[in-house]
């Protein structure tokens, strides 16, 4: 996928969070270990986000391997350490962006 779509994918992403209720925090933190695309915070939990899109759903969730899901955690506990964030709450979700829809998926798992 060029850069131009994901970059598409993540503005799109964006806005859906913005309009389910979400403060978006940062956009883009980088560590050694990867790259964090959106993080959010709703109801007192921090929300890493993982912005994947495709022409269908099926091809986008492939997308999110088991090598991917790794590095957004270990990227994830960077943000945290980085930031002094000890006692909060937190979850790794995944944003399926298509022509058509957009799917969240919260709290995904090896």
């Amino acid at each position: 996928m060029s850069r131009a779509k994901g970059d598409y994918a993540e503005e799109r992403a964006y806005a859906y969070l913005l309009e389910k209720g979400f403060m978006v925090v940062e956009r883009n933190f980088s560590s050694r270990f990867g790259e964090i695309d959106i993080i959010a915070t709703k109801g007192g939990v921090l929300h890493f986000v993982e912005v994947k899109s495709a022409l269908d759903y099926e091809l986008a969730i492939q997308n999110i391997t088991k090598s991917k899901l790794s590095k957004l955690i270990k990227t994830g506990d960077v943000y945290l350490k980085k930031n002094a964030l000890h006692n909060t709450d937190y979850m790794h979700d995944a944003i399926i962006v298509t022509p058509l829809e957009i799917w969240h998926l919260e709290n995904i798992t090896i």
